[in-house]
């Protein structure tokens, strides 16, 4: 009989490395003056870790949870989404009945040697600051990479 062990075998964000990613985005989101809501999920999309930052706009706490949920869901950066749909009137049209879905930046997958383990979403500036938060927490997974 084969074994299938492997077949089911996936990995997924520890909260150590939740909690490093999220260290390394507050520093950035302080760097840039502007309070940011940082939202870790695991690779099913469930909530791993957390951070408002004061004043952080209160819409931002949702906005961000979805950018990583629809990250990791759809193993895709938000940003990638707009030009997918743009020229595309259907899938443009039905998207919006996807509630969880953010098509503008600032969610990202998060990998470790190419193989999803979750997704982080930040909110709170414009997408372009949100994404390079994102970026900075990402910037901790080379280290890990590098182990592996």
């Amino acid at each position: 009989m084969e074994n299938f062990t492997t077949a089911i075998e996936s990995k997924n964000i520890s909260l150590a490395l939740a909690n490093k990613m999220l260290e390394a985005a507050l520093a950035k989101g302080q760097e840039l003056g502007i309070p940011f809501s940082i939202a870790i999920v695991d690779k099913p999309g469930n909530l791993k870790a957390f951070y408002a930052m004061d004043g952080a706009p209160v819409l931002s706490l949702e906005i961000a949870q979805n950018k990583a949920f629809s990250a990791a869901a759809y193993n895709r950066a938000t940003h990638e989404w707009y030009d997918r749909l743009k020229d595309d009137p259907p899938l443009l049209h039905g998207i919006v009945h996807t509630p969880r879905l953010v098509i503008f930046g600032g969610g990202y997958p998060i990998k470790i040697n190419n193989e999803l383990i979750g997704g982080i979403g930040v909110s709170g500036g414009h997408y372009s600051h949100d994404m390079q938060v994102c970026e900075a927490a990402l910037e901790v997974l080379k280290a890990f990479e590098s182990e592996e």
